[in-house]
């Protein structure tokens, strides 16, 4: 017989929210991100339903009571007045200032961690095939953990995620899959399909969303079809199979909420829906381990442990002891039975389901892959064993290659056969420890087309006997419901005038999936690369596969990843990018990763920074700058406050850094600069990061043009320090030199003669092969290489200028004594433009002019989703040359690499990237600070409609945002034309972030979760999403951008000093909100 507390808790399971005055209430703002909790048509209780938590003590002092109806967003308002400015800020607030630890707990566990350079312990570096999937359930990792939508602390000591099992696969669903970069005709990519729907800054409220098929799921025809497909073919994807067919899969929403005032308390609800024409059964098994960290040392570290208990009213929980976490408790609520569509269980309404716990080791199961003996009874494939029959190894069959049939078959040592173990014995523990744990929900026929199930947990500190909100799954729901309000209130806070609602998720799931893509990143190099006293010693050979001179590294943080399952590691470049949209909304999240990049412990001495993991010393784009400086007026804009001592000490290490582009990648010491790949991986003819076959040295203009870029950032930062310390007015200068000695190297020098690598012809940068002495040659393909020469831009306000005068003493000199130098590759800086501006730029109003006339012409550079990395002038005219026999060419690939070059899973002749676009609209953006309506040019070219420079920028912002939004007949871009993607009510509302988009239709290439710097698009929305058109319609005879630029407001230059500002400073009520955050308002 069931107690009167489970039967409340019953009766109140799928109601809705309500008000203070007990009114339900449906929200309807963002239909397709809500979870909508079907509604019984039960009885309510004879009692009054308990209002919203808040702690009070009531009756009996063990009990944690509610006392008030109000909300906390209500109360705190109260309590702070004019100073209310929203809960999350608050939280954010709280964070920063250590008062309440709110980032303690996040979405920290990688997405993929086996087949990661950390992980691979092999004699040829092969990550790929020496720890791959089939692996991943067996072994214990090194360095991280992994999990479907899972969270850890910020040490990641002890983890929880989400494992499911339809009864048809040969294994439990506990991770993500996807081909390798051996098995994939374009390289590695995931086989899944899932979204990160939400997230708060603090991660007070998450939300995630796990497609999870009915059909057994096709790891065997996903590898092979990949396998066979080559490079001139489209990827072969879940979708291309059958499993969602008739819909029969299961929607598995996961939701996270964090109590009001304590971040320890972690409410967590599942739900899954049964979408297939049937009803079906789901197994949800969500997992709670601790990070082994006992297998490495010579001694053993005192032991976590997870055990099983319940509470005086029967509800199962995990308790939870590390010592270094002190005690915690997973409370696994008992749930109802399903419930249809109609409102209706499954069954009698009081036949809960109570969760099965189960505890094994996180232990490697030595016996199942390589025929040896455990260290514990129990190991971490323990669950599998125990729930799947036909997982249990079979006496006489060698279990090593796993039963997932995910890889082929590989050259490997003679396992011997896994003996079956005795019938009686238990593969998980029987004792209910371990370090890994989990509970264990059957629900049987969920109705089709809607049925639902539901499981609920917390994750508390508390003694789950003191825990009301375990009895009242009401006053659970309303925690969860609370959160979501504030996660609204919090994204609604950043808007800036109307935006349709289609924008606005797409802006909320771009910055949602930004701060889901946070992991948990370990790697120390010298344990890494000698292996562990109580592991076998890895090959010796190993020491000089990759990163042998990186010793100094000791990483242990939690980072922005460009994508958590195609690149669980840290990039420098793309981070920088990460963090212009993160600083809209955690500024010192923001920071952080860009300071830390320069510490000491990532940093080479001699002032290198780190590329990623693969390599680390490759050479990356140097944007660390360009982004800290966003980044510090980003929060100055929203926060009025400047955070000097941040700039500072990242400028001061950028130092080391900037010797260090100048000492190794000037070879001759001519300031024309041989980069390497620079992160466009297979954009030129010849790979970049190796010597030529044709020999000569590559005279690269991007390279050259990324050095002046980083000169005219660095000396914007000096200038910025010098209002407040002196001596930064004389490194100004210096940076002031060194670009106008850059810009000059643009024409270098070959003996005694000239070459440029500018095409007086063609109106183009392009890179030149030096052979020696008035011996070169210039490779005129036409691609970014030609258009980054532009980024090299930056407007000096007279203010500055006046403010400064040895520094404007120091330039007027240069500009009279050394007119040879500063008059011939940039701007003439004579000229005082709009407001007796002036301008330092590589590119003069006649080349910019010439630029632009190819950049925005559709046939070669301008796409309708942004701009092209590669002109499509190349398709029909491809670029190549002969070299000791062999053909090298270049050609326009709008869609994937038809190229092995840099593991062909990028592509950089063709497609768009928001990276790079991203820069071109904001050097538009300056320029038109110079230029002003002085300077309109033809966009698009031919169309005879002519615009100023900033309205230029804002067609291309306009034109990346039609990647993601609607058109008229409700098709995204990035779907590629998918009917199902496009149409079908459960998939319509949700968006991709790829890592690149094909140059003609806008479909979305490479990873498929890269919200990494793909997140730019939010920045794109805040910025112009008022005035953004819907796609494949017609635009305004004139822009509405506009609204940036009064020139009727008074306005601060950005380096202070009173100016009439081109942008809009709009009023003193944009203070924390965006408004304008073009580059001169910010």
């Amino acid at each position: 017989m069931l107690s009167d507390s489970i039967k409340t808790l019953q009766q109140k399971l799928f109601r809705g929210a309500e008000d203070t005055n007990g009114i339900q209430q449906t929200d309807l703002r963002d239909p397709g991100l809500t979870i909508q909790i079907p509604k019984t048509e039960l009885t309510p209780p004879a009692h009054k339903p308990p209002p919203k938590t808040s702690k009070v003590v009531s009756g009996n002092p063990n009990i944690q009571e509610y006392r008030s109806t109000k909300s906390y967003r209500q109360r705190l308002s109260e309590t702070l007045g004019v100073d209310y400015d929203g809960v999350e800020k608050y939280r954010l607030l709280q964070d920063e200032n250590r008062e309440r630890h709110w980032k303690r707990w996040g979405p920290y566990l990688s997405d993929r961690q086996w087949a990661t350079v950390r992980e691979d312990y092999s004699d040829n570096g092969d990550a790929w095939s020496h720890f791959p999937h089939e692996h991943s359930r067996s072994r214990a990792y090194r360095w991280g953990e992994d999990g479907i939508g899972g969270i850890s602390d910020s040490h990641q000591r002890l983890c929880f995620s989400l494992a499911l099992w339809n009864e048809q696969d040969s294994i439990l669903k506990e991770r993500l899959f996807g081909v390798t970069g051996h098995q994939g005709n374009h390289g590695e990519d995931v086989k899944e399909i899932y979204y990160y729907l939400d997230s708060t800054p603090t991660h007070s409220y998450m939300k995630f969303l796990y497609k999870y098929p009915q059909r057994r799921y096709p790891y065997e025809e996903l590898v092979n079809e990949n396998v066979h497909r080559d490079r001139n073919v489209e990827e072969y994807e879940i979708l291309d199979t059958n499993v969602f067919d008739d819909d029969r899969y299961w929607d598995v929403f996961m939701e996270y909420a964090k109590d009001e005032d304590d971040p320890d308390n972690v409410y967590i609800r599942i739900t899954s829906y049964n979408r297939g024409p049937d009803p079906a059964t789901l197994h949800i098994i969500p997992q709670l381990w601790f990070r082994n960290t006992w297998s490495w040392p010579a001694q053993k570290p005192p032991m976590p442990s997870l055990s099983a208990a319940a509470t005086d009213g029967d509800i199962s929980y995990i308790k939870v002891k590390h010592p270094e976490m002190g005690g915690s408790f997973l409370c696994c609520l008992p749930s109802p039975p399903p419930m249809g569509p109609d409102g209706k269980f499954v069954g009698d309404e009081d036949d809960v389901i109570n969760p099965d716990l189960l505890f094994t080791e996180n232990n490697t199961n030595f016996r199942r892959l390589y025929g040896g003996m455990n260290q514990s009874v129990c190991v971490k494939d323990a669950f599998h064993d125990h729930i799947i029959p036909s997982h249990r190894p079979q006496r006489g069959r060698s279990d090593s290659q796993g039963t997932d049939d995910s890889s082929t078959p590989r050259q490997a040592v003679s396992i011997p056969a896994c003996e079956a173990p005795p019938q009686e014995f238990s593969f998980v523990s029987p004792e209910k420890c371990g370090t890994k744990s989990a509970a264990h929900y059957i629900f049987r026929d969920v109705p089709s087309r809607g049925g639902c199930a539901v499981v609920r947990l917390k994750l508390t500190p508390l003694s789950p006997n003191k825990d009301r909100s375990l009895e009242d799954e009401g006053a659970f729901d309303d925690v969860v419901e609370e959160r979501r309000e504030e996660a609204n209130e919090f994204y609604s806070s950043l808007l800036f005038g109307p935006i349709s609602d289609d924008l606005k998720q797409v802006m909320r799931q771009a910055l949602g999936g930004m701060l889901w893509t946070k992991q948990f990143y370990y790697f120390v190099q010298k344990e890494w690369i000698e292996g562990d006293p109580a592991q076998p010693s890895p090959p010796p050979g190993r020491q000089h596969i990759r990163n042998k001179h990186w010793r100094h590294m000791h990483v242990e943080d939690i980072l922005s990843m460009p994508d958590k399952w195609e690149y669980p590691f840290f990039a420098a470049w793309d981070t920088a990018f990460h963090c212009i949209p993160l600083a809209v909304v955690d500024p010192v999240f923001a920071k952080k990763q860009l300071d830390i990049l320069t510490r000491e412990w990532y940093m080479k001495p001699d002032g290198q920074i780190p590329a990623y993991e693969w390599n680390f010393s490759d050479v990356n784009p140097p944007v660390h700058a360009w982004a800290t400086f966003r980044v510090f007026k980003i929060e100055r804009k929203l926060t009025g406050r400047e955070d000097l001592p941040f700039l500072e000490r990242v400028f001061q290490k950028l130092l080391l850094n900037f010797t260090w582009w100048v000492n190794r990648k000037d070879s001759e010491g001519k300031n024309v600069f041989e980069g390497g790949f620079l992160g466009l991986d297979n954009i030129g003819i010849f790979n970049r990061s190796e010597p030529l076959p044709t020999g000569g040295n590559l005279r690269q203009a991007d390279s050259t043009a990324w050095m002046a870029f980083y000169c005219l950032n660095m000396l914007n930062i000096a200038l910025e320090l010098a209002k407040h310390n002196a001596v930064y007015e004389d490194i100004a200068s210096k940076f002031f030199e060194h670009f106008i000695f850059i810009a000059d190297a643009m024409t270098y020098k070959s003996g005694e003669h000239e070459s440029s690598l500018w095409n007086e012809e063609d109106g183009m940068y392009y890179d030149a092969i030096e052979f020696g002495p008035g011996n070169s040659i210039q490779l005129p393909v036409r691609s970014l290489v030609s258009l980054i020469p532009l980024y090299a831009t930056l407007v000096l306000e007279p203010a500055v200028i006046n403010r400064f005068p040895g520094f404007k003493k120091r330039m007027e000199w240069f500009i009279d004594n050394r007119p040879e130098i500063s008059g011939r590759n940039m701007a003439n800086m004579r000229a005082g433009g709009r407001g007796e501006r002036r301008l330092l730029a590589l590119a003069s109003k006649e080349r910019l002019v010439r630029i632009l006339e190819k950049m925005l012409d559709e046939d070669e550079f301008f796409s309708e989703y942004g701009i092209r990395s590669l002109s499509k002038l190349h398709q029909e005219k491809p670029w190549g040359m002969q070299v000791n026999g062999d053909w090298h060419e270049v050609g326009y690939w709008p869609g994937e690499s038809r190229s092995g070059m840099f593991g062909g899973n990028s592509n950089w002749r063709g497609p768009i990237w928001l990276a790079v676009n991203f820069l071109l609209i904001e050097s538009l953006q300056r320029f038109y600070q110079y230029y002003g309506d002085e300077l309109q040019v033809e966009c698009p070219t031919g169309s005879g409609d002519y615009m100023n420079l900033v309205e230029v920028a804002e067609e291309i912002q306009h034109r990346i945002i039609h990647i993601f939004g609607r058109d008229m007949e409700g098709k995204r871009a990035t779907n590629g034309g998918n009917v199902r993607l496009n149409q079908d009510p459960h998939f319509r509302d949700y968006v991709s972030f790829y890592e690149f988009f094909h140059g003609d239709t806008g479909r979305g290439l490479g990873a498929s979760h890269q919200t990494g710097w793909t997140g730019l698009v939010a920045y794109h929305i805040l910025q112009s999403g008022v005035s953004c058109r819907l796609p494949k319609t017609p635009r305004t005879p004139r822009s509405l951008v506009h609204h940036y630029f009064d020139e009727t407001i008074d306005a601060q230059s950005e380096h202070g000093g009173d100016t009439q500002s081109l942008y809009s400073a709009i009023s003193a009520l944009e203070l924390k909100s965006l408004g304008d955050i073009s580059p001169d308002a910010l």
